[in-house]
């Protein structure tokens, strides 16, 4: 599979981006990992932008970095919560938008392809946390029930932060869309 120089060139910068953004975040009401960030931003844009694999690449590529700085568990869960989660995220490539797109169209396809990728990145993060995690959930809490308050309590608020600042950007500037 061929790819332009440019194109190349636009994923590495959208992953370190993800990266440099996550530092941004607000990390400090959850002990074992998961946190409030737009590092989705960069990794939606490609998957926009640039269509599916351009997504999947960029996610993957920002997931392997942060493994090597993540909570660590089980080598499984490592792959699980970071490679595969942000990996997961550049399935908002399926949905096709572009400059040309009216605003209406835009924003329900921004909606339903971030919906779509917070859905997958937290379906990653409830497993790894049935699976590994489930020992800290409180005595006598079933723990799937644990998984999913634990995993939404930051996925939703990054779905809507990634969504409405999406949604901005794709207003203010539509060209950003268009990968031509």
């Amino acid at each position: 599979m061929k790819r332009p120089v440019l194109h190349l060139t636009e994923i590495a910068m959208m992953a370190a981006l993800a990266l440099v953004l996550d530092l941004i975040s607000i990390k400090g009401f959850w002990g074992y990992g998961g946190s409030v960030s737009l590092a989705m931003i960069p990794i939606l844009l490609m998957a926009f932008r640039r269509g599916l694999s351009a997504g999947l690449l960029t996610g993957f590529i920002v997931g392997a970095i942060q493994m090597f700085t993540g909570y660590f568990v089980h080598p499984v869960q490592v792959f699980l919560d970071y490679t595969i989660a942000y990996t997961v995220v550049g399935f908002a490539g399926v949905f096709s938008i572009t400059h040309l797109t009216t605003r209406t169209k835009r924003t329900i396809a921004i909606i339903a392809g971030v919906f779509l990728a917070s859905f997958l990145r937290f379906i990653t993060h409830f497993i790894s946390g049935v699976v590994w995690f489930g020992i800290y959930a409180p005595e006598n809490m079933n723990v799937v029930l644990y998984s999913i308050i634990y995993n939404a309590s930051y996925m939703i608020p990054v779905f809507l932060l990634s969504t409405v600042v999406f949604i901005l950007l794709s207003n203010a500037a539509p060209r950003l869309l268009h990968g031509k």
